[in-house]
């Protein structure tokens, strides 16, 4: 081991005092724990002293680690030697996993190096990518005792890249070089994707033929290659060395998903601008293969190149025989060893490959098989999103799909009516440009329920009388009596928010429901908030949907909509000041990302007796009137995990006798003036306030569906996507469907812990979708709805 040490080691030269060594694999030690990528050295002296102990041979050695100046031992064959120059320019990266992921891939470190003043360079920031020259190269801060100085690189940005910088050249008063304000960088190595420059190449002659190997085939293209005497085609997700030979990992078409791979040596592969066209006449693959050959033989034609893509676009890959995934791009830039911009797609299934990480480099992060790498050029916007308002108002095919305006007025669909004129395709609500947001919304709304049909009949004034007229004759009186409205219809109403709301994005862009209905309820129509709240003694508060608010409670692993507005309110000390007709609240989400619970169970009644303000409340330990509350006793886990906790006099007392509670401040309750507060436990019923839930609006990927309860049964739920499915290509229109999922009752009666371990992949039919994709629920008071 000692002779392996030695021969891999740096080579002594006149004054090396020290050597340097990168981990290549975690190690604890003790209570240290220090990652690979970490690095540590050696001083001359102790080195010598391993490699020459001849008796006593070890493997383990004692190494100083840079980090914190300890002394760790460790297996030396965990090591990689490092050369001066080259630990200089790692220990400028600032996270032991870059460091190594520059180690290994060498490409970066070796032409960081090589690099020169002047140089032209690639740099990557913020998602993006831009150019940029070398302007600096040298340190920026005094040694290490080690004797390592960190070497960073002074770059100034170009083109798009121009303003985006942090700096003159000046670093902490010190300038290293002159640029324009806000143009100029310092970064460590692997930051920066290095640019060959032809005076590089003349300057090494001697090095001519490893300067020249150029890597025909890059990772996200299509390449040919021979299957078992079998002409294959497929997308190349790595390419690598093994030893001399260059290898690529590639996902055949054939094989219809993107868990198999295929691993070719690079002289068997033709890269798709390579192939003849009679080998692609031999091997028709359909309107795919044809799309290829198109984008193969004129590259340069931009004439029908999809409108420009960035983060956060939704877009569909091909990957070939017709298995075309959705996703969301999380990333644009370019990877290691790659010279065509790349896209990270974060997929809305199961059928990546990666979680966002590549050959060692985080470039986004998704769940595990969600993600997945191509060249930008091969998005194509999602058609379910695509937005040509011209061309679909003059569409021949669509014009033929229309809804007639419908003055009767009709009554909400409910039990068998509902399933009867709602059921099957081309059914709902017809999604077009971005309108999911307010199909499903409206959808919810007006369906299977009649309690905010104040809105399509309150006087109004004349400028708005239109966009009541639209609401009512066009879209809810079609929808109650044909099953249909033709998304011609809603693009109307659209254009009448526009102008409403003094926002041109209504028409095109995707907005989220509470905006929709905040602007046609309050803007719009006037009608009177649906909430009406009070926190302690401050004034009241009115609006139109409830935002959850509330920490993350570990105790609540899969909690239902009851607890969560019970935690939400006790947190903001909040009061319902009267029952509203109508409660939509909206999940803790944070955007359309983030979930602060992977599942939440609809709770199909919510009970808001205790929620509101200066109510009669019932004790819950006795069933009397309740006198007084104690926030504290509703964490206390001695107690049930739902409702408020309130008490009559003695039940209090006797609760907060115990020692853990003694320190409890409950607060009195007002009993409403005519109840009475007397006589034997229980002698006096408090009514229970309940509210029955009618609808949820879902979001997956940017993408808005709704679940309504159209009868009273718990397997009475039906599904409602306005772009489910679309006929034709642009010039086509989207399919909105309306399925039945009793499937849902399943879940709703499985216990939480059971509901809990449920895989959501393996939950059957849409179910999934309610459980772990709600967005906002809407609940109902039928007997308020009948006076508001």
């Amino acid at each position: 081991m000692t002779s392996a040490a030695s021969s891999s080691s740096p080579q002594l030269s006149q004054g090396d005092e020290y050597f340097y060594y990168l981990m290549t694999e975690d190690h604890p030690y003790g209570s240290k724990f220090f990652p690979a990528g970490s690095m540590c050295y050696l001083s001359e002296k102790t080195y010598l002293r391993y490699i020459n102990t001849v008796m006593f041979p070890t493997r383990f050695w004692g190494f100083d680690m840079i980090k914190d100046g300890s002394t760790v031992t460790m297996d030396v064959e965990i090591m990689e030697p490092l050369e001066k120059r080259a630990a200089d320019l790692l220990i400028a990266i600032s996270t032991p996993r870059e460091r190594l992921n520059c180690v290994l891939e060498k490409l970066t470190l070796d032409s960081a190096l090589e690099a020169r003043v002047g140089q032209r360079v690639l740099i990557d920031l913020d998602r993006q990518t831009f150019p940029g020259t070398i302007c600096y190269i040298g340190k920026l801060r005094n040694p290490f005792p080690c004797g390592l100085c960190p070497i960073y690189f002074g770059v100034e940005l170009q083109g798009d890249g121009v303003g985006k910088g942090h700096c003159d050249g000046t670093y902490n008063g010190t300038e290293y070089f002159k640029c324009k304000p806000d143009c100029g960088l310092f970064l460590p190595c692997n930051k920066l994707r290095f640019v060959a420059t032809s005076e590089n190449t003349q300057a090494k002659p001697e090095e001519k033929p490893e300067a020249v190997e150029d890597i025909p085939v890059k990772v996200g293209e299509t390449v040919g290659f021979y299957l078992d005497d079998v002409f294959t085609r497929g997308v190349a997700m790595a390419v690598y060395k093994e030893g001399s030979n260059w290898m690529v990992k590639v996902c055949p078409e054939e094989e219809g998903t993107t868990d198999v791979f295929r691993e070719i040596p690079m002289d068997s592969v033709v890269k798709e601008g390579l192939l003849s066209s009679a080998l692609m006449a031999d091997t028709d693959g359909g309107p795919w293969a044809q799309r290829k050959r198109e984008r193969s033989e004129s590259p340069e034609d931009g004439a029908n190149r999809p409108p420009s893509l960035d983060v956060n676009s939704v877009v569909q890959i091909d990957l070939g025989t017709g298995n075309c995934v959705t996703g969301t791009i999380r990333w644009i830039g370019y990877m290691l060893k790659t010279e065509r911009k790349m896209a990270g797609i974060e997929l809305d299934e199961e059928k990546g490959v990666c979680d966002g990480e590549w050959e060692g480099v985080r470039y986004f992060a998704c769940p595990p098989k969600r993600g997945l790498f191509v060249d930008l050029e091969r998005c194509q916007p999602d058609m379910r999103f695509q937005c040509d308002d011209s061309a679909f108002l003059e569409s021949a095919e669509f014009s033929g799909l229309d809804s007639p305006e419908v003055q009767s007025n009709s009554p909400p669909l409910r039990d068998d009516l509902a399933v009867h004129v709602l059921r099957g395709r081309m059914r709902g609500i017809q999604g077009h440009c971005n309108s999911c947001y307010m199909d499903a919304a409206l959808f919810s709304l007006f369906s299977c329920t009649s309690v905010l049909d104040s809105m399509l009949f309150k006087p109004s004034l004349p400028p708005d009388r239109h966009v009541q007229r639209i609401l009512r004759d066009k879209i809810v009186n079609p929808l109650r009596q044909k099953g249909f409205v033709a998304a011609s219809n809603v693009m109307n109403l659209r254009h009448q928010l526009t102008e409403k709301g003094q926002c041109s994005s209504f028409v095109t862009s995707e907005k989220d429901p509470e905006e929709f209905l905040n602007l046609i309820m309050h803007r719009i129509l006037g009608i009177e908030p649906l909430l009406k709240l009070q926190s302690g003694k401050l004034k009241e508060q009115e609006c139109f949907c409830y935002q959850i608010f509330m920490d993350k409670q570990e105790e609540l692993v899969v909690p239902n909509v009851q607890q969560l507005v019970e935690h939400s309110f006790l947190s903001s000390d909040l009061k319902l000041v009267e029952i509203p007709s109508c409660f939509i609240i909206q999940m803790p989400r944070f955007g359309k990302e983030y979930k602060m619970f992977s599942k939440i169970i609809p709770s199909l009644e919510l009970d808001i007796t205790d929620l509101l303000l200066d109510s009669p409340r019932e004790c819950f330990v006795c069933g009397g009137v309740a006198t007084q509350e104690c926030s504290a006793c509703f964490k206390d886990k001695m107690f049930a995990d739902t409702g408020l906790k309130q008490y009559c006099n003695s039940c209090c007392k006797q609760a907060h006798s115990h020692y853990q509670r003694k320190t409890h401040q409950p607060t009195k309750l007002r009993i409403p003036e005519g109840f009475c507060k007397g006589g034997a436990h229980g002698s006096v019923q408090v009514p229970r306030e309940k509210m029955e839930l009618f609808a949820v609006l879902c979001i997956e990927t940017s993408h808005y569906v709704s679940f309504v309860k159209y009868g009273p049964e718990r397997e009475n739920w039906m599904f409602f996507d306005s772009m489910a499915d679309r006929h034709g290509d642009e010039s086509g229109f989207n399919i909105p469907t309306v399925t039945l999922c009793p499937e849902v009752a399943k879940y709703l009666e499985m216990p939480v812990a059971a509901l809990a371990m449920e895989q959501p992949r393996d939950m059957e039919g849409v179910a999934k979708r309610l459980f772990c994709d709600a967005y906002m629920y809407m609940y109902q008071s039928k007997k308020m709805a009948l006076y508001k």
